[in-house]
């Protein structure tokens, strides 16, 4: 039997909820079904305003909007992610500058942004890569210091948390755990069907200052206050800033609201999972030099993913073999973004990320979703694996 690296989870209410929503009379989006996942976001992680969106490539698009990224300004991003964190910014004339992983954490090096940043800088871009947080407190320390803005994408990190440490912090009292996505002045979530909570393809973003608020609104509904028409603010809407079609229909919204509805037992679901593998894995990888997931005392695990890091390149390789011999699928991640084609084509200097480069080529994913049942099989086969 074949295990798959992804399988979308269904809740069982998804087709009952799209039943209602196609009956409803409102399909286009911005009815009933948006507006209750929109408040369960802001209800339950404290997000001032929350937005729907049709990925979250388009939520991070409009956060290049919001924070008027204009050519020849500096954006920070880890070189160790998606496209998208970079590519919003480029599409508005941004420079990167790219942030390398830290030793322990393919997140970004935290203690290296304050060499990176010039009088050019406009933003810092945080990835919570596997769910995991940055160092918060560093990262907004920095941001206060220098004037700039900061946008947590936290595509993978939903329903996961930030733990104050300093005794006297701009974030709160020592102690608070504050959600992802809820620190920074803006942030970007991803509901694709490989993460935790899912409609196939959608996102959300997040906005945490007011200032935001009104504008994100407009840049949303495509450069129009119908928004505010239809709330009874102005008398009738019109063509008044720039914008896109941002919004998703009232059926993406529905099949999400189902899955919002059963986060606590996905949650707890995936977690036991994420667990399973590390007590099972953690002997094995210690005798072979295999590196497991870091959890930073400040941060939560939400069980978005279960990693591996191989002592070289080789290793992964006769891994993942060894593994699809066995019908069960794992995969690499990311590569390096600064040594791509595309920052190639745009011919400007980038810094070495070497340890970006090590995670490209030594990170190995494994299978983790819901229905997963062959997780103590999974174990079995990569600890009898024995690297020649």
């Amino acid at each position: 039997m074949k295990t798959p690296f992804n399988k979308p989870y269904l809740t069982g209410k998804e087709a009952h909820y799209l039943y209602q929503a196609v009956y409803s009379g409102h399909i286009s989006g911005n009815g009933v079904y948006t507006k209750k996942c929109q408040a369960f976001f802001e209800e339950r992680f404290g997000f001032k305003k929350t937005l729907l969106t049709t990925s979250c490539t388009d939520a991070l698009e409009m956060c290049a909007l919001l924070i008027d990224i204009q050519p020849g300004d500096e954006v920070i991003v880890p070189s160790y992610t998606f496209v998208s964190t970079a590519l919003a910014f480029v599409r508005q004339g941004a420079k990167l500058i790219f942030a390398d992983s830290r030793k322990d954490h393919p997140g970004m090096d935290e203690s290296s942004l304050e060499s990176l940043i010039t009088p050019k800088t406009k933003a810092i871009v945080p990835v919570h890569y596997a769910g995991v947080a940055c160092d918060m407190e560093i990262v907004m320390e920095v941001a206060k210091k220098h004037n700039i803005f900061v946008i947590e994408d936290a595509a993978q990190a939903i329903d996961s948390y930030y733990t104050v440490t300093k005794l006297h912090s701009s974030l709160g009292d020592q102690g608070a755990k504050l959600a992802l996505g809820s620190i920074g002045h803006l942030a970007t979530f991803s509901f694709h069907e490989t993460k935790n909570i899912q409609c196939g393809e959608g996102g959300l973003l997040a906005i945490n200052n007011d200032r935001f608020e009104k504008r994100a609104e407009v840049l949303w509904e495509k450069g129009t206050n119908r928004a505010e028409f239809f709330r009874g603010e102005v008398n009738k809407y019109g063509w008044v800033d720039t914008g896109s079609s941002f919004l998703p229909n009232e059926l993406t919204a529905s099949f999400l609201y189902a899955q919002l509805e059963e986060m606590d037992s996905i949650q707890q679901r995936r977690k036991e999972i994420w667990n399973g593998y590390y007590e099972g894995l953690k002997d094995w990888a210690n005798e072979n030099k295999v590196h497991l997931p870091l959890v930073p005392d400040y941060a939560t695990n939400n069980g978005h993913m279960f990693y591996l890091i191989c002592p070289n390149a080789d290793f992964r390789t006769m891994l993942i073999k060894h593994l699809k011999n066995e019908n069960i699928h794992a995969v690499f991640h990311y590569l390096s973004l600064h040594k791509s084609e595309y920052i190639e084509k745009l011919q400007y200097m980038t810094q070495d990320c070497p340890l970006s480069d090590e995670y490209t080529d030594q990170l190995l994913r494994l299978p983790l979703y819901y229905e997963l049942k062959s997780l103590s099989s999974i174990i079995s086969i990569i600890t009898n694996y024995k690297h020649l």
